[in-house]
């Protein structure tokens, strides 16, 4: 693992190589073939997964009416969106839970009643923006084929289903958001902000790691062949935090 620390003057005066862009250059290349290739595999998984929780919520909402537990009841409901397609970037807000798959075509599933909690769900050019201030959680599964962006505001969270292996993925949180990622992919640029916290786990190729004072990053089983990592904030040093990752 290689891990660099940015200072802006030093990036300025090196810039890579044609060599060195050529072999990232095939190196991209072949990790889009290989994405192909291991995405229908991964769907399969998905769908028995998802076959198997339809199956214990079958149970679950049975045990429910026989106690007469509406609220447990209301918990199985849930509605699969329609028209949803290209989805490249996701924007939450509010408290909402969301599980993000890959998967070869795009869909969206959101649990609860989320029509009679005032909850937005909305896909506009590639956008699909999320929220919800209800005093319950809103949780929503998002299945992409494309996605490059994620970010996630408030008290939101967002957490992989599934391994994520993205081409390129941008992810950033604000407030108090939270994000639990197993990546394995090609190139990952992180950021943290105000009292944000991640767990990251996989692996990848290129990744840039950039957080703040305030924020909390658990990186352990988390490994890059092109790692690094920027820390924001005055009268701390970046070796110090470095070491505290």
């Amino acid at each position: 693992m290689e891990v660099q620390i940015t200072d802006n003057q030093k990036n300025n005066n090196m810039k890579p190589s044609r060599a060195t862009l050529k072999k990232q250059r095939i190196a991209r290349d072949s990790f889009i073939t290989t994405k192909k290739q291991i995405t229908t595999m991964k769907t399969n998984i998905l769908s028995f997964v998802t076959i198997a929780a339809i199956v214990l919520g079958i149970s679950n909402t049975t045990f429910a009416a026989t106690k007469n537990d509406s609220s447990a009841k209301n918990n199985q409901v849930s509605t699969v969106l329609t028209n949803i397609s290209k989805i490249n970037k996701i924007e939450v807000r509010g408290n909402v839970e969301l599980f993000v798959s890959d998967g070869s075509s795009d869909q969206v599933k959101v649990y609860n009643r989320y029509y009679a909690e005032s909850a937005l769900v909305q896909n506009q050019n590639g956008v699909l923006r999320i929220s919800s201030y209800s005093a319950q959680k809103l949780v929503v599964w998002v299945t992409a084929d494309q996605l490059s962006a994620i970010t996630v505001y408030d008290n939101a969270e967002v957490k992989s289903f599934g391994k994520l292996s993205p081409i390129e993925m941008d992810v950033t949180l604000h407030d108090n958001a939270y994000a639990q990622l197993d990546l394995d992919g090609f190139s990952a640029n992180i950021t943290l902000n105000n009292r944000a916290k991640a767990d990251l786990i996989g692996n990848m190729s290129h990744c840039n790691l950039k957080y703040g004072r305030s924020t909390s990053v658990n990186s352990t089983n988390f490994v890059a062949e092109h790692l690094t990592k920027t820390v924001d904030g005055p009268n701390k040093s970046q070796a110090e935090d470095l070491a505290g990752l």
